[in-house]
């Protein structure tokens, strides 16, 4: 079963930005401005989000607005359903610093870019041995996303975050 209780201090609490995208979504479905969204109207507004809630997950959700919450969400609730799922999204997002320090490591010129000579020597100290120039050139078109022979943190971070968007 689904949990939709909203524990916003699972490892920190909404960000102004994040309630600000939760506002402005729930007043797109708040057609009547009554500061309420109708059960079926959740649904829409949750794909227009981003997510793609299952036909189980919808029926759940439904049930339980429909026994808990009248049968209609207001902000608070929009908020306590909707919380968790924008925090599970940007938990993966929370170690963006922590991947640009450890890009500095790998980028030993700092021009913002590992070329595939850093590569190599970064490869040799983490594993204490050289790897093969195929090996490389083939962790190289895995981790270099747009395909020009470098990996720019930038440019990496934005096509990921693309994708992962694109997917969910």
């Amino acid at each position: 079963m689904l949990t939709w209780h909203c524990n916003l201090l699972q490892d920190r609490e909404l960000r102004p930005e994040e309630m600000d995208e939760l506002r402005e979504a729930f007043k797109e479905f708040d057609k009547d401005k009554d500061g309420f969204i109708g059960c079926k109207d959740l649904g829409n507004c949750m794909r227009t989000m981003g997510y793609m809630p299952t036909e189980m997950e919808l029926i759940e959700l439904s049930q339980q607005i429909n026994m808990n919450l009248g049968g209609h969400v207001d902000f608070e609730d929009f908020v306590e359903l909707m919380g968790p799922k924008l925090l599970a999204e940007t938990a993966d997002m929370i170690g963006v610093k922590e991947l640009r320090d450890a890009f500095k490591e790998f980028d030993t010129n700092g021009d913002g870019q590992i070329s595939t000579a850093e590569l190599r020597e970064a490869m040799k100290k983490l594993l204490g041995q050289q790897v093969g120039h195929r090996d490389l050139e083939d962790i190289l078109r895995d981790i270099d996303l747009n395909g020009d022979g470098h990996v720019d943190f930038e440019v990496e971070m934005s096509l990921r975050m693309m994708k992962f968007y694109q997917n969910r």
